[in-house]
């Protein structure tokens, strides 16, 4: 009997360590850090409902709700690209601002004073270096829907957060809590989805081209096929509460340059380690 007690001990216990390995298994690919340091959180993939109610505050017309479906998971920074980070891969640092009120100096601070076209160059160079080449890892900007249903977090209200924008400063840095200036990133709470700075801070270029919603359900949409602007999504540091909302849109010339509008990279599906 003890002899038996003592072989069920021992495969509980193995049991037991092989379901914290798979555990620690699945949690590790949640999160990737990349070569340069940058930190990227899975997606989920799934359906959410892109846009803003009519009831909503603060709403514009071109917020019209619609269902979105995004088929894959994908990957996703943790946080606006930095200064530091910007510089790795492209060899300078264009930001106005420099000098961090808290944090390391310019290192953490998000890179602003960048175009579109200078965040698609970034993506391509940093899919272009070695150790990202032979992980097999390209970067994008994301589509405006994945950059919504990222923010969202799984979140129906206007913020990922609540309706009421009592708790943005506990999440973002927008025109009451900024000194309107930008501030390093990470400093505030995170989403559900561990996402930092999706309100506010700089606004955030995606791959699509301006232009109005298309009508019905929809499954990985990625924009109109051409247009004259870009989209760029979040609010800043400049802007007040109801430009930092989930589904709130805004666009620019994709060659226009300001101290408010910087990025974050997103992995392609194909990219995802196994």
């Amino acid at each position: 009997m003890q002899r038996s007690l003592s072989f069920f001990s021992v495969v509980f216990v193995l049991f037991h360590l092989l379901s914290l390995f798979h555990s620690a298994k699945a949690q590790a690919i949640k999160e990737i850090t990349n070569s340069i340091g940058m930190k990227l959180v899975l997606i989920p993939k799934g359906t959410f409902m892109m846009g803003s109610p009519e009831s909503e505050e603060g709403r514009k017309e071109n917020e019209t709700q619609h269902e979105v479906t995004i088929s894959k998971d994908y990957y996703l920074g943790v946080t606006e690209v930095t200064q530091a980070q910007y510089e790795k891969v492209i060899g300078k640092n264009p930001s106005y601002y420099q000098g961090a009120i808290v944090g390391n100096e310019n290192a953490d601070l998000p890179v602003e004073q960048v175009s579109w076209d200078d965040a698609v160059e970034f993506c391509k160079k940093l899919s272009e270096l070695p150790e990202e080449k032979k992980a097999g890892r390209v970067y994008r900007l994301p589509t405006e829907a994945q950059w919504e249903y990222a923010c969202r977090a799984g979140s129906k209200t206007a913020y990922s957060f609540d309706d009421e924008e009592g708790l943005l400063p506990v999440y973002g840095w927008f025109n009451r809590n900024s000194s309107n200036r930008t501030h390093t990133v990470g400093l505030l709470e995170p989403n559900a989805w561990g996402l930092y700075d999706m309100h506010g801070n700089v606004w955030e270029w995606c791959s699509d081209w301006y232009g109005d919603y298309p009508k019905g359900a929809l499954s990985d949409p990625t924009g109109p096929k051409e247009g004259s602007f870009r989209v760029y999504r979040g609010g800043s540091c400049y802007f007040g509460a109801a430009d930092c909302g989930s589904g709130n849109r805004s666009r620019d010339d994709p060659s226009y340059r300001n101290s408010i509008s910087g990025f974050r990279v997103a992995l392609i599906p194909s990219g995802i380690p196994k």
